[in-house]
């Protein structure tokens, strides 16, 4: 019978990293107390290490305030488009008639 993919929360992989990392029981010896293949150990390690640095660096910070900026831009474009389309509600006091009328003269070569 086939075995299932366990899935591990990322509470787990990094306690698990973690103690990787600390270097106090072999990769051998976590595996088999947590019952996770040594190999993975090591993959969740090395992922650990290599997050490490962005923890430190300012490219998260950066990272936030781009999104900040592309939110404030959309919602002024929101707003401006929905300043114009009141615009066009206002000034367009046409009946269905003559929309349709405009419509065939503009169709007609």
């Amino acid at each position: 019978m086939a075995q299932h993919r366990r899935l591990h929360t990322a509470e787990f992989k990094a306690k698990v990293a973690l103690e990787a990392i600390r270097g106090i029981k072999t990769s051998s010896e976590l595996a088999s107390e947590y019952g996770v293949h040594p190999v993975q150990i090591s993959a969740w390690k090395k992922l650990a290490l290599e997050g490490m640095n962005d923890l430190f660096s300012d490219k998260r910070k950066k990272t936030q305030e781009d999104d900040e900026a592309l939110k404030d831009r959309l919602y002024q474009q929101i707003g401006q488009l929905q300043v114009e389309l009141e615009w066009l509600k206002k000034n367009l006091d046409s009946s269905a008639k003559d929309r349709r009328l405009i419509i065939g003269e503009a169709n007609t070569p």
